[in-house]
């Protein structure tokens, strides 16, 4: 089981709603995102007990897209966000980080905390954001 924090630089995001916006499959408040992985770090995490969920191949040969739905949450332990931009850098608190679901991302360098908890007598592993460093466009 993978107790330690994962560090993924250059990481490829997507589904983001920093924002908490209500959606059809998240209630409003629930603030996330997604990180593509690459396969084998997809089966390992998997296979340690982290939810990652697989999308399907967009063509015929392609392998299924791994990714993992990472937390952004400031109510236990606050992640630190920074947006870097051509002005300098920005500590993002709660209420400013809903800018980066529309923002033009460059680079994202990552590290994701793992949360233990159990569901129905199954242990699942639920990542949160601990630290994340966006490069603005």
């Amino acid at each position: 089981m993978i107790k330690k924090n994962i560090v993924i630089e250059n990481a490829r995001i997507g589904f983001r709603n920093f924002s908490g916006e209500e959606g059809k499959f998240n209630p409003k408040g629930r603030r996330n995102f997604c990180v593509f992985l690459d396969g084998e770090l997809g089966e390992m995490l998997q296979d340690d007990g982290w939810n990652v969920r697989w999308l399907d191949p967009r063509e015929d040969g392609d392998e299924p897209q791994p990714y993992l739905q990472v937390a952004v949450s400031y109510e236990n332990i606050p992640p630190k966000i920074v947006q870097i931009t051509s002005r300098g850098q920005t500590i993002l608190q709660e209420d400013m980080v809903e800018v980066l679901d529309w923002a033009e991302i460059e680079n994202v360098d990552l590290i994701i905390r793992p949360y233990k908890w159990e569901v129905n007598g199954k242990s699942v592993v639920k990542a949160y954001v601990k630290s994340m460093h966006v490069t603005i466009a």
